[in-house]
């Protein structure tokens, strides 16, 4: 379960500082946009998946873009307080593209070998999820829009590995389950205003995390039997379930002692 953000305070950022952030936003993603552009056409080639399958790819990371700016010039006070984008956000806005990437093969008639680059891809997008945090801070440019960001791209990139699991009969349309949780979560929050309260950092919730997403991938492996696929997935979204109501345990004594 991702820990919800809380914003902190941060001291505003001089008119030129934005716009200075401004172009750098605008280059980081305008240059992700144009790579993703390649790599959807490359992909589409080489496996055979046709015009359609980049301009999914394409249509999907264009609108996932246009969120990340909105986010990044929220009108609240700066989440992100430097006049760089960063490196960190890029690495997590590469993370995004290959979620879209991925997305975009739903609906796809993938021959075997195109699942083993399934896994390729989903396993170097989960690695690289080690790298922008440790890289925001040694920056100095850690900040409440780049948690964020990590946390809805760790989100999205989930819900798509559920979705792949299923479209690729390793299990049943429960998996989807493990991907929703979050969004039912931060819904029900809009009822329960006090599950969007703060949590503490926890490693049962970060290794939690870890395991769900390496299990999907082992999931999508063309040589896991479809038995023990759906084994493995039941058991991660067991233990995602029992986090979560952990979590929200954990939030409603916190309500009640303050009520």
């Amino acid at each position: 379960m991702s820990q919800p953000i809380t914003p902190h305070p941060t001291p505003a950022i001089p008119g030129a500082d934005r716009s200075v952030l401004r172009v750098d936003a605008a280059r980081s993603l305008g240059a992700s946009i144009a790579l993703m552009a390649l790599a959807a056409i490359a992909l589409g080639v080489a496996g055979g998946l046709g015009a359609d399958f980049s301009l999914k790819a394409l249509l999907l990371f264009g609108l996932l873009a246009w969120l990340v700016w909105r986010g990044l010039f929220a009108p609240i006070s700066p989440p992100h307080p430097h006049a760089r984008f960063g490196s960190a956000n890029q690495v997590t806005l590469l993370r995004l593209g290959v979620a879209a990437l991925l997305a975009a093969l739903l609906g796809e008639d993938l021959p075997t070998q195109a699942w083993w680059a399934v896994v390729v891809l989903a396993t170097a997008t989960a690695l690289l999820d080690a790298v922008d945090g440790p890289l925001a801070r040694r920056s100095g440019l850690a900040s409440d829009f780049g948690a964020r960001f990590d946390m809805e791209t760790d989100a999205l990139f989930t819900l798509v590995l559920c979705a792949l699991v299923w479209q690729a009969g390793q299990a049943g349309v429960w998996v989807l389950a493990s991907g929703l949780m979050r969004y039912a979560f931060v819904a029900a929050a809009q009822a329960w205003p006090w599950l969007a309260g703060a949590l503490p950092p926890s490693r049962r919730r970060q290794t939690v995390c870890v395991v769900q997403i390496t299990t999907l991938i082992v999931c999508l492996g063309p040589i896991v039997p479809s038995l023990l696929a759906s084994a493995l997935a039941a058991t991660s979204l067991a233990l995602l379930t029992a986090s979560f109501a952990i979590d929200v345990r954990f939030l409603h004594r916190a309500h009640s002692q303050e009520t």
